[in-house]
């Protein structure tokens, strides 16, 4: 039973991480979209510090039980002969592409359920209260979000049957992705047009972190643009322009965002705004961008 899960893919995609939010940071350094209004600084190391934490819980959950990652549960399919990719003669690439998109469709449908039920925006919104948006915004997930998200992604990977290779390379593509569209990069509008014909862009997705309801109740997507068009949640431009936009939740326009205990503890406090109301429309100075 151990050699099912004798893959550590764990360094292969800190090394992938790594490499990809440092060159990420550096493009933002050179052709910025908005000027940042918080802190950089500690808003850095408050979403570094988030994530860090969420890395040690995962961590932690896998010590208490079986290997709680969504690599490992595709090894446990693979070794057990469970799930509908792994009782078909098919190609493996066909097989592998099956995978990725069923998989990307599953987090577009996480991310959906996470505005519309109350108790999972009380931990999404931590992610939504940052006032602005960059490569540091797509690691700013509360620890207990992260988790329910791999014990999300496990309960699909099973049944489905998908490989350890597609999990893995699904993994490393929905982290890249997700650094790429959060990043306060500024995509000549032509390439803009081309590229989120297929995936998310910075421009795409920055729309869902604007205060604007309408605005932030669409654009669900990390990685493929294809489900917000299908399923009508797409917007495709903001309507005060990506330089007027204001970026967070109207509750939480302060710095209160950039405090790392402030942040982990969001999700508890007793009054809370209800999920979708936390983005109400408020009058704003239009700019066009």
């Amino acid at each position: 039973m151990q050699d099912a899960f004798s893959f550590d893919d764990t360094m292969v995609r800190l090394g992938v991480f790594a490499g990809l939010f440092v060159l990420f940071a550096l493009i933002e350094l050179l052709l910025p979209r908005r000027r940042l209004i918080a802190s950089k600084g500690r808003r850095w190391l408050t979403n570094l510090g988030i994530s860090a934490t969420a890395s040690l819980l995962l961590r932690l959950m896998a010590a208490i039980a079986v290997p709680l990652t969504a690599v490992a549960a595709a090894f446990f399919a693979q070794h057990n002969g469970l799930g509908l990719l792994n009782t078909v003669d098919w190609p493996d690439w066909i097989k592998i592409l099956i995978a990725l998109v069923v998989l990307d469709l599953a987090i577009w449908a996480q991310h959906l359920a996470s505005h519309k039920i109350p108790i999972l925006w009380r931990l999404h919104q931590v992610h939504h209260a940052d006032r602005d948006i960059d490569v540091t915004t797509a690691i700013r997930f509360h620890p207990i979000e992260i988790g329910l998200s791999m014990l999300w992604k496990m309960a699909v990977v099973i049944p489905l049957g998908a490989s350890p290779l597609a999990v893995f390379l699904f993994e490393a593509i929905l982290n890249g992705c997700a650094m790429f569209n959060h990043a306060n990069i500024g995509l000549p509008r032509p390439l803009d047009r081309v590229l989120r014909l297929a995936i998310v862009t910075p421009d795409m997705h920055r729309v869902h972190h604007s205060v604007l309801r309408p605005e932030h109740d669409s654009n669900y997507g990390f990685n493929l643009s294809v489900w917000d068009r299908l399923f009508g949640t797409y917007t495709a431009q903001p309507k005060d322009g990506h330089l007027g936009m204001r970026i967070g939740l109207n509750p939480y326009q302060t710095t209160a965002p950039t405090h790392f205990g402030w942040s982990l503890w969001l999700p508890f406090q007793i009054h809370q705004a209800a999920p979708n109301r936390a983005a109400e429309d408020t009058p704003q100075t239009k700019t066009n961008a």
